[in-house]
């Protein structure tokens, strides 16, 4: 595996390469776990090339003290993509990223970015798109893997693609759990005994959310989500609301014509987690 820190050797590199291959591009944060390396896998099979990318974005934190507290662990992710036989690790500095300024590009997502993560958390996709097509840009890749626990991200990251005009496949992936449904995140590990143990009930919860849909209106079962929580000592509901896929512009009524999903955000103490599940 080719371990690349700085642009330019990077992209001489990739220049090299046969210009009939196809470059698969996996953006991660590192705190590297199963769900990254379900995405990795995924690119291999379908790209000649696979390029990682490890870079703590700043700015798509809303809170220092998680920037922080986020997990760094830079050469065991480095030894885990080695073990997968991942042919590129990029890992840049901030000041290769950001240059002499640290900020965000102010854009407009078409209201996408307004709702649910958007309300809850001032400018962090401008952070998302702002890294996101900067890296885009330096990888150039043909496909793009991006997981759907974020799928706010997700359809941004398509917005942000389509208004960039950047030529680059955005595949999304299936949300990879633990054996007891949990949604993996480079969080968990900051969850104790006791949170680790409650935290599935988030998914026990849309699960009952999926089956309910088709039957009870949408106010109902978002009652059942609120009172589902509202005694739960060790966690705590942000947000629960059911959006049209497309828009993600939450509702209370059900079209039969659209798609939709359950959102969902809860904090155990500090440790924010979030998850969401197609309904229809």
């Amino acid at each position: 595996m080719e371990v690349f820190k700085k642009i330019n050797p990077l992209q001489d590199y990739l220049s090299n390469i046969n210009i009939n291959k196809t470059i698969g591009f996996v953006p991660t944060m590192g705190a590297l776990h199963e769900g990254h390396l379900s995405l990795i896998k995924k690119s291999q099979l379908e790209s000649d090339l696979t390029v990682v990318s490890i870079f703590v974005n700043p700015t798509q934190f809303d809170k220092k003290e998680d920037l922080i507290t986020y997990p760094k662990t830079q050469q065991k992710d480095i030894d885990l993509l080695k073990s997968i036989d991942c042919d590129i690790a990029f890992v840049p500095s901030i000041k290769d990223i950001y240059e002499n300024k640290v900020k965000s590009h102010n854009f407009d997502f078409g209201g996408l970015e307004k709702v649910m993560e958007g309300s809850f958390r001032k400018d962090h996709f401008d952070g998302v798109g702002t890294v996101v097509k900067r890296l885009l840009e330096i990888v150039k890749p043909t496909n793009a893997y991006f997981g759907e626990k974020d799928f706010q991200q997700l359809q941004i990251i398509k917005k942000m693609v389509k208004i960039e005009k950047i030529h680059v496949n955005i595949i999304g992936c299936e949300i990879y759990r633990e054996n007891d449904g949990l949604a993996m995140s480079s969080r968990n590990t900051r969850l104790n005994k006791k949170q680790r143990e409650e935290a599935p009930l988030i998914y026990q919860t849309l699960l009952k959310v999926q089956k309910q849909f088709h039957n009870n209106s949408i106010n109902d079962v978002k009652e059942m989500v609120k009172n589902t929580f509202k005694n739960n000592t060790v966690l705590d509901l942000e947000y629960f609301e059911i959006a049209d896929i497309d828009t993600l512009t939450p509702t209370s009524l059900k079209n039969k014509n659209m798609k939709y999903r359950g959102f969902i955000a809860v904090f155990a103490d500090t440790v924010r987690l979030i998850d969401n599940i197609a309904l229809n």
